[in-house]
């Protein structure tokens, strides 16, 4: 015999907690399903847990700069098991808190197991049936790897297992240079590790405008990081001290030894482990679950929030996800179309992107003008020491809108928040112009980043 919840819950990541957020007060019965760690990615081994790290290497590389500052502190050593215990702390809690949180409300039962369909609402969690009248399925996505010869002999790592490394290694090969294996190259570098990054095409992040890809290049390169580029990785062996990693370069080969492997190329969804054959739920050639604008699956009454649907890979899109849904729920408006896409690099400086970059505006049709200004050209950066980076403005010439924004300096990641802002509402620029900001600070020059702004031919 089953038993009928409201609502059913599959998986704990962000848009979890903005789903019960507004569905526990309305007295219904909930339940939340969850066959792995409570919080999900962003929580056990994403944001928090990276972001805590990126923390500690950041203050290394801050203390190892004293000279500048005018201060010297001696030697720098690292200590890496209370960096792995601080890193644990601040994820455990959140995770904890979660739990917590769950277990506590009364019209919330949390079930630990993998749910498969049986039915468009029936689940089979631990050989016993639950059925939903609303289902939402937030169940995220999982690291892939490309088909290296040998991967399958070695302990390789993705992102959530080199986080549990017990000690530091001593050189990190990462294949992949997107926003994953690119944090992690900084961060280790700061650390300590001798750390090489292999990337397929031409630049890293390749997502990213080349004037922008370009100087986070040039400033990890500084650091020490090696980058190969249009090197793709053919074969990896294990040696005596590690792994041996085959690349192909021009048509040539050669061999990185290092102690321990990154795989960071890209992440698949986790429907498959969803037995979604046993509804109407359809999904695309990647395994993405298919939604609409309110985020209903193809089965009525069945959601799918997050990573999982294919439309967007953050918490802040989860999230949002969730809160699209929830308005859904209350009769509302609000569609994934409505959002304007936006997301951090947090490499040191960080990168803060919004909006469309430069290759698309002019991809899409727009006439554009485009305006940038060099970090070191802003009194605060300079102050502060920080002058790597620019910020990037791409407006439409023929409705004085901007189009995207790249803030790469520091405090990019909170600066491009307002111009997210400003997109949203539809401010001009001439208005935006207008505005008067805090000085000394970094944000207070990006309305005079307009005066450069010159036609795109």
């Amino acid at each position: 015999m089953s038993k009928t919840y409201d609502h059913i819950i599959v998986g704990t990541g962000q848009a979890t907690g903005t789903l019960l957020g507004k569905l526990i007060p309305s007295g219904d019965s909930i339940a939340v399903i969850e066959g792995h760690k409570v919080g999900g990615s962003c929580v056990n081994y994403g944001c928090t847990p990276t972001k805590t790290m990126i923390a500690s290497a950041k203050a290394l590389h801050q203390a190892r700069r004293g000279s500048f500052f005018g201060f010297e502190t001696g030697d720098i050593s690292i200590d890496w098991s209370r960096i792995i215990d601080r890193m644990n702390e601040v994820r455990n809690k959140s995770s904890d808190g979660l739990t917590n949180w769950i277990e506590s409300t009364e019209n919330v039962d949390l079930i630990r197991g993998w749910a498969a369909f049986e039915s468009s609402h029936t689940l089979k969690v631990n050989d016993e049936l639950v059925q939903g009248k609303k289902i939402y399925l937030n169940v995220g996505t999982r690291p892939t790897a490309p088909p290296i010869e040998g991967l399958e002999d070695i302990l390789w790592l993705d992102s959530e297992r080199l986080l549990e490394l017990n000690e530091l290694p001593q050189h990190l090969i990462i294949v992949g240079g997107g926003y994953i294996g690119i944090e992690f190259s900084q961060v280790f570098r700061r650390f300590g590790s001798k750390v090489t990054v292999i990337q397929r095409g031409g630049q890293i992040m390749p997502q990213e405008d080349e004037d922008i890809a370009k100087p986070i290049h040039e400033f990890l390169s500084e650091e020490g990081v090696a980058i190969e580029l249009n090197a793709s990785a053919k074969k990896v062996e294990k040696t005596s001290t590690g792994i041996s990693l085959t690349i192909e370069k021009n048509s040539q080969q050669k061999q990185i030894d290092g102690s321990h492997l990154l795989i960071a190329v890209g992440r698949k969804p986790n429907s498959d482990k969803l037995n979604l054959g046993a509804t109407k739920i359809e999904v695309d050639k990647r395994g993405f679950i298919q939604v609409d604008g309110k985020c209903q699956t193809t089965e009525s009454d069945v959601f799918a929030v997050g990573d999982v649907n294919g439309h967007g890979a953050f918490t802040h899109t989860a999230v949002n996800d969730a809160e699209i849904v929830l308005d859904h729920l209350n009769g509302g408006v609000r569609k994934i179309s409505d959002r304007i896409p936006i997301y951090g690099l947090f490499t040191d400086p960080p990168l803060g992107r919004v909006g469309m970059t430069e290759k698309e505006a002019l991809e899409n049709g727009h006439s554009i003008m485009k305006a940038t200004k060099p970090m070191a050209e802003i009194s605060r950066a300079k102050e502060m020491g920080e002058t790597k980076g620019l910020a990037k403005l791409i407006v439409d010439a023929d409705t004085d809108l901007i189009l995207g924004a790249a803030i790469l300096g520091p405090g990019g990641d909170e600066i491009i928040n307002m111009f997210a802002a400003i997109m949203h509402s539809h401010i001009p620029c001439k208005k935006y112009r207008d505005v008067v900001l805090v000085h000394p600070t970094v944000s207070e020059l990006m309305p005079f980043v307009l005066e450069g702004l010159k036609q795109v031919k």
